[in-house]
C-alpha cells in the first residue's frame, strides 16, 4: 500500500501538489483540510461557537460527515449535502483552524483518514499527516513558502473564485492560522523528522511536482 504524506502551512501549495502527484501515480487523493473545512462550515451555518469545546462536541455528535469520490473528484458530505463549493472563504478557513484545535474533531476525522489509507493507495495533505495521522507512511514531504507569498497565492485564488479580498486581511488571517495550527495541544503543525522539506516560494507548480516525483524515480 502506497501512502504519501504532504504537510505544511496554509497556502503553501499542498493541495495542488497532492492532486498532481495522485494523478501522476494513478492513486487516490484525500484533501484532509477539506474535511475540517466541511465541519467548520457546517458549524458556522448552525450558529455554533467554534471556540467553545462543549458546543463543538455536542454539534459533532449531531452530524454525519463522509468523504466520497465522484468523477474522480473528492466531495465532503455533511448530512448528505456536498459542502465543497462553500468551504474556501476566509471565514470558513478561520473556522476550520479554530474547530480543528478541539481533540474531539481531530480524533473523529483522523480515524476516517486512517481508514481510507488502509483501503487505498493514497496521497494525503494536511498539517499533521506525517507526524500523527500516518506516522509510518513511507513517503513524507513538508511543503512551505514565505507567508507573504502564501498570502498572495491565497488572495489570487479567492479573486479567481469571485471572492473580493484584501491582501493585508488575507495575510493577517494566514499568520493567525499559522499560529493556531502550530500551537494547538494535539498534533500541532510541524515537520516530521523523516520528511523531505520543500520550499515553494520561488518554484512553480511544475517544478515542485517534478521534484517530488524524482524522489520516487530514485527508488
Amino acid at each position: 500500500m502506497i501512502n504519501i504524506a504532504i504537510d505544511g502551512p496554509s497556502g503553501a501549495g499542498k493541495s495542488t501538489l497532492a492532486k498532481a502527484i495522485a494523478k501522476s501515480l494513478h492513486i487516490y487523493y484525500l484533501d484532509t483540510g477539506a474535511m475540517y473545512r466541511g465541519v467548520g462550515y457546517a458549524a458556522l451555518q448552525a450558529g455554533v461557537d467554534v471556540c467553545n469545546p462543549g458546543e463543538v462536541e455536542t454539534f459533532l455528535n449531531t452530524i454525519d460527515i463522509e468523504t466520497i469520490y465522484k468523477h474522480d473528484e473528492q466531495r465532503v458530505l455533511v448530512n448528505g449535502d456536498n459542502v465543497m463549493p462553500y468551504i474556501r472563504t476566509p471565514q470558513v478557513s478561520k473556522a476550520a483552524s479554530d474547530i480543528s484545535a478541539h481533540p474531539c474533531v481531530r480524533l473523529k476525522l483522523v480515524a476516517m483518514q486512517r481508514e481510507v489509507a488502509k483501503q487505498y493507495d493514497v496521497v494525503l495533505d494536511g498539517r499533521d499527516i506525517g507526524t500523527f495521522v500516518l506516522p509510518d507512511a513511507k513517503y513524507k514531504f513538508f511543503v512551505t513558502a514565505d507567508v507573504q507569498e502564501r498570502a498572495r497565492r491565497r488572495q489570487a485564488e479567492l479573486i479567481k473564485g469571485g471572492i473580493a479580498s484584501d491582501y493585508q486581511k488575507v495575510l493577517d488571517d494566514m499568520r493567525l492560522r499559522d499560529k493556531n495550527d502550530s500551537s494547538r495541544s494535539l498534533a500541532p503543525l510541524k515537520k516530521a523528522d523523516d520528511a523531505i522539506l520543500i520550499d515553494t516560494t520561488s518554484l512553480d507548480v511544475d517544478a515542485v511536482v517534478a521534484l517530488v516525483l524524482s524522489k520516487f524515480s530514485q527508488e
